[in-house]
């Protein structure tokens, strides 16, 4: 049996999206894409995730947000793997009730643009305008309209100057994107 395109969505969405995600108006999650959060992610309006990315943080992805296909945003410390004498697979996770841990909330601002296969581990915030390269291992805070790259990813440079970014900001408030 065939279904119609809007059950095949419909149904894709759901497997796709866990209960504790919240997504905006016109998002985008690309096929073999999974979204979940311990407690609570946002996806921003009118943004995109492409194929095969994992995202399973608490935290928030801004409006107008370019997620490129098989990116990871993921936990940093999601399993005790100090427990001795238990494997690491059955090692408690941070998140199991009762040991009060958080794998840290990554925020993403608006107009981010995360390149093809970049990991962002949990705890970091990446400004609003900054460009991640393909392949880079972002393990802490990134500023506003910063490119960077690299394992560990470094700053690479800046996607704008300042005027450009006022003329930016200027273009996106006028938008709406204040």
């Amino acid at each position: 049996m065939i279904l119609p395109e809007r059950v095949r969505a419909f149904v894709w969405r759901r497997l796709a999206v866990g209960a504790g995600v919240t997504l905006g108006p016109r998002v985008h999650v690309g096929p073999g894409s999974r979204l979940w959060a311990p407690r609570r992610l946002t996806v921003g309006e009118d943004s995109y995730i492409g194929r095969w990315c994992t995202i399973e943080v608490d935290g928030s992805i801004g409006r107008g947000v370019l997620i490129a296909n098989a990116v990871g945003i993921v936990g940093r410390r999601d399993h005790d793997f100090r427990s001795v004498g238990v494997p690491v697979r059955r090692a408690p996770w941070v998140g199991d009730p009762g040991r009060g841990g958080q794998s840290g909330r990554v925020e993403i601002g608006d107009d981010v643009w995360i390149g093809y296969g970049a990991v962002i581990l949990s705890g970091v915030r990446i400004g609003r305008g900054a460009v991640i390269a393909a392949g880079a291992v972002v393990i802490d805070d990134v500023a506003p309209y910063e490119i960077r790259g690299g394992d560990p990813a470094r700053r690479l440079g800046m996607r704008f100057g300042a005027e450009e970014i006022a003329a930016h900001e200027a273009a996106l408030a006028a938008r709406g994107w204040s």
